[in-house]
């Protein structure tokens, strides 16, 4: 009985200092990841606003501006697309020299695609970049790739659209052959970016 007693008091005392153990070391690695992630999160918004010195985060919580973004989206005729956080670009001097939203299409042929969208000032797209994409190797996966993602930078519109049959106008974008479904969903999720920065620009966060 003694022995038993011994035992069980020597492997309550071990998980009891393993607990400690794991729980110094989990708050010790804590920051320091938490750092690498905003400076990754630094690293792709500068990518797709390069203008920019800094960057804010917007509590979309404040002002309702969540809400704001939703209600133009659907007014822009878009269903499967969120956007999941936004962030004021900065120049040295602290002004404003534009917007990167962060945008989710539930529209992706492999599933969810993430990508990041920096606007100027003035609404034009200066880039997107992907976070998280998983489409078809050698057909929807070529939109990460720079010939498809620069053909948004420097567009200034309302909405983009793509075709099949050669971009003709300001808005438009060319197809990636045999991957219409990956196209239409980053083209929405780009316009999903662009109606919540009307709100924006209209005065949505004042």
């Amino acid at each position: 009985m003694k022995k038993i007693v011994k035992n069980t008091l020597a492997l309550t005392l071990i998980t009891v200092v393993l607990g400690l153990v794991l729980g110094l070391v989990h708050e010790i690695t804590l920051e320091p990841i938490a750092a690498q992630e905003r400076r990754k999160q630094q690293e792709a918004y500068a990518e797709v606003l390069p203008d920019a010195e800094s960057f804010e985060e917007l509590d979309l919580s404040s002002d309702g501006l969540s809400e704001k973004f939703a209600e133009a989206i659907s007014e822009a005729g878009l269903t499967g697309e969120t956007v999941d956080g936004v962030a004021e670009g900065l120049d040295g001097s602290g002004a404003l020299t534009g917007y990167v939203f962060t945008v989710t299409t539930g529209e992706g042929y492999g599933g969810d695609i993430q990508f990041t969208l920096g606007l100027s000032a003035d609404g034009t797209i200066r880039g997107i970049s992907f976070l998280s994409i998983e489409e078809t190797a050698g057909l929807g996966m070529r939109a990460d790739t720079d010939d498809f993602k620069q053909q948004f930078a420097g567009i200034q519109a309302e909405s983009i659209a793509y075709t099949k049959t050669g971009a003709s106008a300001d808005n438009e974008i060319d197809a990636i052959s045999g991957a219409t479904v990956t196209t239409n969903a980053v083209t929405n999720g780009v316009n999903a970016g662009l109606a919540a920065y009307r709100v924006l620009a209209e005065g949505g966060e004042s």
